[in-house]
């Protein structure tokens, strides 16, 4: 294994330990292990279709020794899958192998190997695996990491609803406002974009070399193909696409990524905000024992998780605007210059986790300054001339603007 201090990334060296909940699945293992998952279960939709004789359903010891494959998957059968790659220089083509080695280890299975891979292209593999990627990123890592932040925040929301703050627009003094309000108002935009990702399905197909179930057809003019793949693809708790070509066209990718790029935004805004009231003295950050602040000066406690957090977003949207550009753009049928963009996948999905992560841990740290806040207040009385010019107009007393 490579040391971590040799990585060329920093997600796999220096912030390795902070994204283990997304190596399992952004990893190689996760892609090949979701391709495997991918397979073994096409493989059982042929066998539960009533028109394809050559493949009967399977016996409970067959289905359980399938089942045993995929909860049982391991980094070694990873390994000899890459190990197949090599001699066949193709990714996919190795699992179709691997597999007939495993189902050759059954005999009633290895009666029916030559239907794993039955009439797919790699495309229908893949696209089902990256989409499974997606969702279990979502699901299990993202949605509750943000639920901890929307909690972290509410809790400060709820703490200062009624604190009273000076507002600023256009950096200029303006009329007075509350701390929680000002927090409130990103939380809710922070809520919106949730619900919005929560609602969006991965998209995926199977449908063959050009979309069009050729070879599904002439072996089996008799099968709905396309309602066995509709129903296959909503199996795996996926969206159908009917209509592509060789390739699931990724335009449901570039939506997640644009939705979580608006989020990234919203939580940029929110560190620069915190970042400038830290500095106005609204907020002090509480160290643990043994921290430092600074290199040369003691005295300071700088705000380096609002700005580490700030710089991961930055990176995870430079990625997730190159994915929504490019993912929905390939030459005719297809090309393959998805596939190394669709490797980048985690890496986005990773350096947002860390912006998240840092935004939890600097918003536990705040402490707000009370008196701070009070004291600007009391230095600027012009603030209340809006609400003065405003009661001088219901009265109907002269020039009240001027």
């Amino acid at each position: 294994m490579h040391d971590p201090l040799t990585a060329l990334s920093p997600l796999d060296g220096r912030y390795a330990a902070k994204l283990a909940p997304l190596r399992p699945i952004f990893s190689e293992f996760g892609l090949i292990q979701r391709r495997v998952q991918v397979e073994v279960a096409w493989l059982r939709a042929l066998s539960l279709a009533e028109k394809i004789p050559e493949v009967p359903p399977f016996s409970a010891s067959a289905q359980t020794f399938l089942d045993t494959l995929c909860a049982e998957f391991s980094l070694a059968d990873a390994e000899r899958i890459k190990a197949i790659e090599a001699r066949t220089n193709h990714d996919v083509k190795a699992v179709e192998y691997f597999l007939k080695e495993k189902l050759g280890q059954h005999a009633e299975l290895a009666a029916r190997v030559e239907f794993i891979h039955f009439a797919c292209t790699s495309e229908d593999i893949n696209n089902l695996a990256y989409a499974l990627m997606l969702r279990d990123a979502r699901d299990r890592v993202l949605v509750p990491v943000i639920g901890r932040l929307i909690a972290a925040l509410s809790a400060l929301v709820q703490a200062h609803a009624q604190l009273p703050m000076l507002a600023r627009t256009h950096g200029q003094t303006a009329s007075p406002t509350t701390l929680g309000k000002e927090l409130r108002n990103v939380l809710a935009r922070i809520e919106r974009q949730l619900w919005q990702l929560q609602a969006q399905q991965p998209i995926g197909k199977i449908n063959g070399a050009v979309g069009n179930f050729n070879a599904h057809v002439i072996a089996y003019p008799e099968v709905d193909w396309p309602h066995l793949a509709q129903a296959f693809v909503a199996s795996l708790g996926l969206a159908w696409n009917a209509h592509t070509t060789q390739i699931e066209p990724h335009d449901g990718i570039a939506e997640i990524s644009d939705n979580h790029r608006r989020l990234n935004v919203v939580l940029i805004d929110l560190c620069r905000d915190l970042w400038g009231y830290i500095s106005l003295g609204y907020f002090r950050q509480a160290l643990k024992d043994g921290e430092v602040g600074s290199s040369t000066m003691p005295h300071k406690v700088n705000p380096i998780d609002f700005e580490n957090a700030e710089g991961n977003f930055g990176v995870a949207n430079a990625l997730f605007d190159h994915f929504s550009n490019k993912l929905p753009i390939s030459r005719w049928q297809r090309d393959l210059s998805d596939s190394t963009v669709l490797r980048n996948l985690g890496v986005a999905f990773g350096h947002s986790l860390l912006g998240l992560e840092a935004l939890i841990l600097g918003l536990g740290k705040l402490q707000v300054n009370q008196a701070q806040l009070r004291d600007d207040l009391d230095q600027h009385w012009e603030v209340l001339a809006e609400a003065i010019q405003t009661v001088m107009r219901r009265y109907g007393l002269p020039t009240p603007y001027e």
